[in-house]
């Protein structure tokens, strides 16, 4: 019969206490120590006929064999602790420092709790209940969110259908087009500018597959396709985005370019501190010039347009005047 997390908790709080050999806990003190905590996570608290259940439970050799002791202190009064002073029922091998970083990684976390992730609740919450640690309730840390981001509903299912081997059909609505109904074997998850990505392949039935790079935004809905899966053979995912800027290859500029970009004086200390790309190297510092080896995508082309007449792109060639042209054509918008 599974453990429920109230249950899990209290089994949590009982085993620090009897592996502590700094104090001594007699029944109501391990009563107080669990409703402390259960009152702190559920609003709730036991009876000391519930720990006493506890306690039965945890001895058992089927549960947790563990070897809990009541030593003697006064006339009818005992405390309760293991014999083995090494025993825990979860055996936590942490480190003090990992048990530090592992409370870091929970705060994270925790960032993305909401009715929608029930998934990420349910992990934050073991990862609390296993290692006895709780987030910070001080918000002492900002991330950038978008929480009114179209799609993100559908990131825990897609998850799911990526660890499940789970193949989907998906209606697709682009930004340009009618919709389109196709069948996803999903493989891998990307977030990028704080928009979520799938990436996978499409089925074409007996036109084979291709690469696909589906953004969760754009998404209309989905179910689980009627077909056999069909596992990645074709992508190493982590070195797919080494290359590049964001998360698209641009079949037209398959090839790594050594793009040099020369920036004003105000804007090239900012850049050195926030690299463009992790290939970037400074080329002169005296003149603002710094280099990126990448696949030109659009991305690239965005994050270039972002630092406005605080950029220029001097190589390669052709990159630079497929820019000059599009600001030709932002210059004739606005009539100039």
């Amino acid at each position: 019969m599974p453990i429920n997390k109230n249950a899990l908790l209290r089994y949590q709080i009982l085993d620090r206490c009897f592996s502590d050999r700094h104090r001594r806990y007699e029944i109501e003190d391990l009563v107080d120590k669990v409703n402390d905590a259960l009152l702190d996570m559920y609003g709730k608290t036991v009876s000391l006929r519930q720990i006493r259940a506890d306690i039965t439970y945890m001895r058992d050799r089927v549960s947790y064999n563990a070897p809990i002791v009541a030593r003697p202190i006064e006339g009818r009064r005992c405390y309760y602790t293991y014999e083995d002073p090494h025993f825990s029922i979860f055996s936590s091998e942490l480190s003090v420092e990992e048990v530090k970083n592992l409370l870091s990684t929970i705060d994270m976390l925790g960032r993305y709790r909401s009715p929608k992730n029930a998934w990420l609740e349910e992990v934050i919450s073991s990862l609390e209940l296993r290692f006895g640690i709780k987030a910070n309730r001080d918000k002492v840390v900002s991330f950038e969110q978008n929480d009114q981001l179209k799609g993100i509903e559908f990131l825990s299912d897609l998850i799911d259908a990526i660890i499940n081997h789970q193949p989907l059909k998906m209606t697709y609505r682009p930004y340009k087009g009618d919709e389109q109904t196709m069948v996803i074997h999903p493989h891998y998850m990307k977030q990028y500018n704080t928009r979520w990505f799938l990436f996978g392949l499409e089925d074409h039935g007996e036109y084979g597959m291709s690469p696909v790079n589906k953004a969760l935004d754009r998404i209309v809905k989905f179910s689980i396709a009627n077909v056999r899966f069909v596992e990645n053979d074709q992508i190493d995912y982590e070195t797919y985005f080494d290359d590049i800027v964001g998360v698209t290859h641009d079949r037209k500029h398959p090839d790594v370019e050594h793009v040099v970009l020369k920036f004003a004086k105000e804007r090239f200390p900012y850049v050195v501190s926030k690299p463009i790309h992790h290939s970037q190297q400074v080329v002169n510092a005296d003149d603002g010039t710094l280099s990126i080896d990448v696949r030109i995508n659009r991305e690239l082309e965005q994050n270039i347009f972002s630092f406005g007449q605080q950029v220029e792109v001097l190589s390669p060639e052709w990159f630079r005047n497929q820019i000059i042209e599009k600001y030709k054509e932002i210059i004739k918008i606005y009539g100039v």
